[in-house]
C-alpha cells in the first residue's frame, strides 16, 4: 500500500516529505505503534541515524525481546551482522 500525500497538504504544514516521514515515524515510535527498526525505515534513515535522532529529541527508548529479535533480523538483513 502506498500513501500519498498532496503538495497542498506538504505546502500547509512547512515540511518537505522526508522531514514530514521522520516526524510521522518518530511519533508512531513514541505511542509504541512501530517498533525502532521499523520507524527507522518509515524515517529512511539507518538504524544508528534514527536512534540519533531520538536522542537529540529526549525520547527514551522502550525497547523489549521482540524488537531486539526484529532488529538482530534488520541487522542481518542489511548487512550489518
Amino acid at each position: 500500500m502506498s500513501l500519498i500525500i498532496s503538495d497542498e497538504i506538504l505546502n500547509a504544514t512547512g515540511m518537505s516529505a522526508s522531514e514530514l516521514l521522520i516526524e510521522i515515524a518518530v511519533m508512531l515510535f513514541q505511542q509504541e505503534r512501530a517498533s525502532l527498526g521499523k520507524a527507522s525505515k518509515i524515517a529512511n534513515m539507518n538504524y544508528v541515524e534514527f536512534q540519533q535522532l531520538l536522542a537529540q529529541r529526549n525520547i527514551s527508548m522502550h525497547y523489549d525481546v521482540e524488537e531486539f529479535e526484529e532488529d538482530i533480523k534488520t541487522l542481518k538483513e542489511t548487512g550489518w551482522l
